[in-house]
């Protein structure tokens, strides 16, 4: 299963990018426990990404990227999970950002905002909710906006050096959308993410005041209404988080494999010389690995899906779009409830032992359930139920 190229290689491939052994995964696996336990920036950690030349994944070829398919986009994004969901989280989220930039931004601005992701290899931070009204914007005689206020769960903003904002105008009652350098005066990083899981993603607060937002840095989206093409960037985010799971699942069921290949014992009355040997344990792990490859399947159709619907650009109709709403509904289900099991269920696989505080094989299911909250499924599920039942497709929303 090894491959000798490096990521960057792989990911501008057609093949699956597992890195190769002392790679990229291998140094973040060697880490990730004590990450975990410590929680802050992972800085250093990042830079391998960076060198990598993974920060570009989703920048156009026309700008000097990558243009990598969502497939490879997302089958990078999974292996990097498998070993550290947090660092995951941050690629993808720079992924985001950069569509972000793609569907929202004017000709101009896709070539300085995308080129410059190139060429400076900036990691950009996420300040963008629609539905978080703190952050306001008052217009200015120039066209630009003053913010003030605060933004938070504003993953990927430590250590960026830009990011997407969004702020609520109340002259017009509306959302207004931006670019900004991280490093502008009157904007503060705040270090406040202690979550129990997740804990490198850096999704804290951001405080600005009376922060300067020139007219050219305003998207824009702030000015048109979104085409179908336009609101994929919601399905990329939902797919982020998708892959994100099975990563999670996956990463799960090796560190259980590993483990109990090494250190696992047989139960008194199994009557097997091998704890892997033991019928209940092997039967574990095929349901184990059963809820993975489903999670794994069903995210590489909805990727299938949504590079089909990504290359018809404009031409996207509102039903094919939702479609791509539904196959990204459905793999998003199966991946949530996959990595909460598959990571419960390791330890029932490894036994007492494995809960030894500085293995930290807990971090798998504090990480997938600090995701998992990120939008109740329950509604995901009833959009399913609805198509099922009447065919009636998934609405827009910034969730769906």
């Amino acid at each position: 299963m090894n491959d000798p190229r490096s990521p960057a290689e792989l990911a501008n491939s057609e093949v699956k990018p597992i890195d190769e052994p002392g790679g990229l995964l291998d140094a973040l696996r060697a880490t990730a426990a004590q990450r975990d336990r410590d929680g802050g920036h992972a800085a250093q950690e990042k830079q391998w990404i960076a060198d990598a030349g993974l920060l570009t994944l989703a920048v156009p070829q026309e700008f000097g990227g990558a243009g990598a398919r969502w497939v490879q986009i997302y089958e990078t994004i999974r292996a990097i999970a498998r070993v550290d969901s947090a660092l995951a989280h941050l690629l993808g989220f720079q992924c985001l950002q950069v569509v972000s930039v793609d569907v929202w931004g004017n000709d101009a601005q896709r070539a300085q905002y995308l080129k410059g992701t190139v060429d400076e290899k900036w990691w950009w931070g996420n300040a963008v909710n629609p539905l978080d009204p703190r952050l306001v914007a008052s217009a200015t005689s120039d066209g630009g906006y003053r913010v003030s206020g605060v933004k938070g769960f504003c993953s990927g903003t430590r250590g960026s050096q830009m990011m997407t904002v969004s702020a609520h105008d109340p002259a017009t009652g509306k959302p207004i959308f931006a670019v900004v350098p991280t490093g502008r005066e009157g904007i503060t990083v705040e270090e406040d993410w202690n979550p129990i899981g997740q804990r490198q993603t850096d999704s804290g607060s951001v405080s600005f005041d009376n922060v300067r937002i020139a007219p050219e840095e305003v998207l824009h989206r702030s000015e048109l209404a979104p085409t179908p093409h336009a609101t994929l960037r919601t399905l990329v985010s939902q797919l982020v988080l998708t892959n994100l799971f099975v990563g999670i699942a996956e990463g799960a069921l090796e560190e259980a494999r590993r483990y109990v290949t090494q250190y696992a014992r047989p139960w008194i009355s199994s009557g097997v010389e091998k704890a892997t040997d033991d019928p209940y344990l092997v039967q574990r792990f095929g349901e184990m690995r059963l809820q993975a490859v489903s999670a794994e399947a069903l995210a590489t159709r909805a990727a299938q899906a949504l590079d089909v619907a990504w290359e018809k650009g404009l031409a996207l109709s509102a039903e094919e779009r939702a479609q791509v709403a539904l196959a990204t509904s459905e793999a998003k289900i199966l991946a949530h409830r996959a990595a909460l099991d598959v990571s419960e269920n390791l330890f029932d696989a490894c036994g007492a032992r494995a809960t030894h505080a500085p293995l930290a094989l807990d971090r798998f299911w504090r990480n997938a359930r600090v995701h998992t909250l990120h939008d109740p499924l329950d509604y995901r599920v009833r959009d399913v139920g609805r198509f099922a039942l009447s065919g009636t497709l998934p609405e827009v929303s910034l969730y769906t």
